[in-house]
């Protein structure tokens, strides 16, 4: 493939895992249905772990697990599928996190992509070369089923802690609005767009709060996980939608902690027109089909030495790995 004049044709997507629901998963799913709507597009699709949403990629969507030795540009998900899979074509490995430990950039990509400002400015840090491209959702499968209630009636919960929902029941008993909850790990629903338009506000970090946007609803972003502790970034008002995404509306742009009061506060900012707002920034900012444009065209973005510093960066790790497996093996022989 000549660089820089041709979209690549035979894609292949890539993940850690396809056998539950998450964000990074969901984020797939619609990424793989809006490539294979493309034309002159070939994708096909890799998971370490494959399950339920795995066999849901090859019923529904027709697209098929790798079969091909080598693709013109592979896009995955997490460091342990690109070290699975990185000897098959150009890797632009998408990062959705600068936690967790499986969303570190791997020294065998070409290049790298964030999903957040945060991610990107981590990214930068480390030495790797990247572009942010934004979260992208089906907003053609998300949307507005129902209007909201002028007043607040019902709020949806999509923490993924039983102290964020505690606090969460509570919050809602003091305002007199109905309180539901829906967590991915106990009662997982692929089509989670269902539960979202029975409420008129919804609570939650990441994906969940898009997914609610899309489906106008008013969002508070908060929760409580073990990775980031009790965060919260409050009530979502559309025209701070720039700021918050930056932290993947994941509570660390204003780094709060609330308890019941703090969220009978926020419950108090309900405004159903801000929903309607919300949608339209979804339209705008997070539409799958734009992700899938943005992230195909990366492939000429991959700098021409890339391969060189890839290889230092191998280089570096295999020799670091050696130099502690001599220190050991020096402490052993010390020992005796």
């Amino acid at each position: 493939m000549n660089k820089l004049t041709e979209t690549p044709t035979r894609v292949l997507v890539g993940i850690y895992r396809l056998d539950h629901i998450g964000g990074a998963e969901l984020y797939t799913y619609d990424l793989l249905n809006e490539l294979r709507k493309q034309e002159n597009v070939e994708v096909e699709f890799f998971a370490v772990h494959q399950g339920q949403l795995a066999e849901r990629v090859k019923s529904e969507l027709g697209v098929q697990f790798m079969s091909r030795d080598q693709y013109d540009l592979i896009l995955a998900t997490h460091n342990l599928t690109v070290e699975a899979i990185h000897d098959r074509g150009p890797v632009v490995q998408i990062c959705h996190g600068a936690i967790l430990e499986l969303e570190q950039p791997s020294i065998y990509a070409d290049y790298h992509v964030g999903i957040t400002e945060e991610v990107c400015e981590s990214l930068t840090k480390k030495g790797y070369p990247n572009e942010l491209v934004l979260n992208g959702l089906d907003i053609h499968q998300k949307y507005p089923i129902n209007e909201v209630n002028e007043e607040l009636k019902v709020v949806l919960s999509l923490c993924q802690s039983e102290e964020a929902n505690e606090l969460l029941a509570k919050a809602c008993s003091k305002k007199g609005v109905k309180f539901i909850h829906f967590n991915k790990f106990k009662n997982p629903t692929f089509d989670i767009e269902h539960e979202i338009n029975r409420a008129d506000l919804v609570v939650g970090i990441g994906r969940s709060v898009y997914d609610a946007m899309a489906c106008g609803r008013p969002c508070i972003v908060f929760d409580s996980r073990d990775y980031n502790n009790n965060k919260a970034d409050g009530y979502l008002e559309p025209e701070l939608f720039d700021k918050f995404v930056r932290f993947n509306c994941s509570g660390r742009y204003r780094n709060l902690e609330f308890d019941e009061n703090d969220l009978v506060r926020e419950l108090e900012k309900y405004n159903p027109g801000d929903g309607k707002k919300l949608r339209e920034i979804t339209m705008e900012k997070l539409n799958v089909e734009q992700t899938a444009k943005e992230l195909l065209a990366t492939v000429n973005h991959i700098p021409s030495d890339a391969n060189f510093w890839k290889n230092v960066r191998i280089f570096k790790w295999k020799f670091k790995k050696m130099r502690k497996s001599v220190k050991r093996k020096f402490k052993k022989l010390f020992k005796k």
